[in-house]
């Protein structure tokens, strides 16, 4: 490790199809009210589906009960658009041509931008669950049932960070709701339908099995733990049911992972709990609000395990850093902490963690179960008490990606192909750090090396090095040179953490190889 300065940048993309066609941003023009209403008449079985249901010769029965709950949704926006100025207009010998019409002064054009997709009535009194991106930033919503019959929709509230919405209709008489079912209780491999209205053919279903459970890291979403199923969903089927042998609903219908566009047996669906919660809190509140702890955290590698003196086997998430004055400092949650449980259950990964937290209410208090050990000893648990705060808004902003540098000349060392700076006045402005981040700044990390391996990139701070602080760029490269074993523990603060905010987290480094 040695001092040098310079940066150059990097990107990388994932992709992944909406299973609707048309996807709108701009804000809904119809609201609900936001004052508390009363919460949703659901017909909710939690019972798990019976392991006596046999495979049937036919599912017309299920499809029977289900058609009637699926309804066609109906997008509508007026786009503006300015038409484009004839230089030639000012003319007197061209408007003789073209007419006065073709000035700058004409008026902005209209055009409607149509978008389908489908929903499903929850309740006997209207209220329809759908994906947000079949409705979002449309200034009309019509409905479509089975009969023909068409219903204006009034958008109640919509959820990005799920891809949920919920739309109301004034039907005369009641509606033939679905049943829910507990999402949690499904299992891989239970057979599933998929219901809706696929390119605008009509009515359509679709067979499959529960193909996993839990996926999530795509980028559709900011809360992601999809049904994926193998029932072909195609475009115009987002928002639309899935529903388990019984009939009950079990997911809606969100996304498509395809390289074509098409139906390539891989769609994923919104689990029913979910969408319930999300549903609660638009009717009830208006809004969706989510608990908030205040902490980066990383999932707890094979390699981090070690570094923090843990078995092999052992499961939760590391806590990389901890916001100020956050629920969790609070509550005296510290850097290097590994979470164990939440409220009595299991944490497996950051986004296990994260989805339950998210689905807390703010305010309500949480019990988090943390192992907590100092260099070279066994972690101790301790039983932690924190009151969560509510999810701020700009917690959704995306994040940049991280920076990458060529490789640059270096002398063999722990952290060989590593250069860094103190941070003064010009390299924070330049890289945009905080003025309370104390360490050294990462100016140059070799392509080829361990630690780029290991995830260090150019604009990252090394906070310590093998649970010592670094206060300096002389710091990290004494530390760096002393350090031994097999792995070199690093905590690092980086602004492409926390969506694009900044944050810490850990990361081992190779010891034992040079490339």
């Amino acid at each position: 490790m040695k001092r040098r300065a310079g940066y150059w940048s990097g990107m990388a993309v994932a992709a992944a199809w909406l299973a609707c066609g048309v996807a709108l941003n701009a804000a809904p023009a119809t609201r609900g009210e936001s004052a508390k209403n009363p919460p949703a008449k659901l017909d909710i079985q939690e019972r798990p589906l019976s392991s006596e249901v046999k495979a049937a010769s036919s599912f017309a029965p299920v499809a029977k009960k289900v058609g009637g709950s699926v309804v066609t949704v109906f997008s509508t926006t007026v786009i503006r658009e300015r038409p484009m100025w004839n230089p030639f207009s000012d003319d007197p010998f061209w408007r003789r041509f073209f007419g006065d019409n073709s000035g700058r002064s004409q008026a902005p054009r209209e055009r409607r931008a149509q978008g389908l997709g489908s929903g499903v009535i929850v309740t006997p009194d209207g209220y329809i669950l759908t994906a947000n991106h079949v409705v979002d930033g449309a200034d009309s919503v019509k409905v479509a049932m089975t009969d023909g019959q068409e219903y204006d929709a009034r958008i109640v509230g919509n959820d990005p960070p799920t891809d949920i919405a919920v739309l109301k209709i004034e039907p005369k008489k009641e509606l033939p709701a679905i049943t829910l079912a507990d999402s949690d209780k499904l299992e891989v491999g239970d057979l599933v339908l998929a219901v809706g209205n696929p390119f605008g053919l009509g009515q359509t279903v679709t067979m499959g099995i529960v193909s996993a459970l839990g996926r999530g890291g795509f980028g559709i979403t900011a809360y992601e733990n999809f049904i994926q199923t193998d029932a072909a969903i195609n475009q115009g089927n987002s928002g639309g049911p899935l529903v388990d042998a019984e009939g009950r609903l079990v997911g809606i219908n969100t996304a498509i992972f395809s390289r074509s566009g098409g139906f390539q047996g891989v769609g994923f669906a919104v689990p029913v709990n979910m969408a319930r919660y999300v549903m609660d809190r638009l009717i009830s509140d208006g809004k969706v609000t989510r608990g908030y702890l205040g902490i980066n955290i990383q999932p707890l590698t094979p390699d981090l395990a070690k570094a923090f003196n843990l078995p092999d086997e052992s499961s939760g998430v590391l806590v990389g850093g901890v916001t100020p004055n956050s629920a969790a400092q609070r509550a005296g949650v510290k850097d290097g902490d590994i979470i164990v449980e939440l409220n009595g259950r299991k944490v497996t990964d950051p986004r296990n963690l994260q989805l339950m937290v998210s689905q807390t209410p703010p305010g309500k208090k949480v019990t988090l179960k943390v192992l907590r050990g100092e260099p070279g000893r066994k972690p101790v648990e301790r039983t932690l008490t924190a009151t969560l705060g509510e999810l701020p808004d700009d917690m959704f902003a995306a994040g940049g990606p991280g920076s990458r540098l060529a490789p640059g000349e270096s002398e063999m060392d722990a952290l060989d192909g590593v250069e860094v700076a103190d941070l003064d006045g010009r390299l924070r402005r330049q890289f945009n750090i905080p003025n309370e981040i104390r360490g050294a700044l990462v100016t140059n990390v070799a392509e080829d090396s361990n630690a780029a391996e290991a995830g260090l990139r150019p604009g990252d701070v090394i906070l310590e090095i093998n649970r010592k602080p670094v206060q300096s760029a002389d710091d990290a490269v004494e530390l760096s040179n002393s350090a031994t074993g097999k792995t070199i523990l690093l905590r690092v603060w980086s602004r492409a953490m926390g969506g694009g905010i900044g944050g810490s987290r850990y990361l081992t480094v190779d010891n034992t190889k040079r490339k």
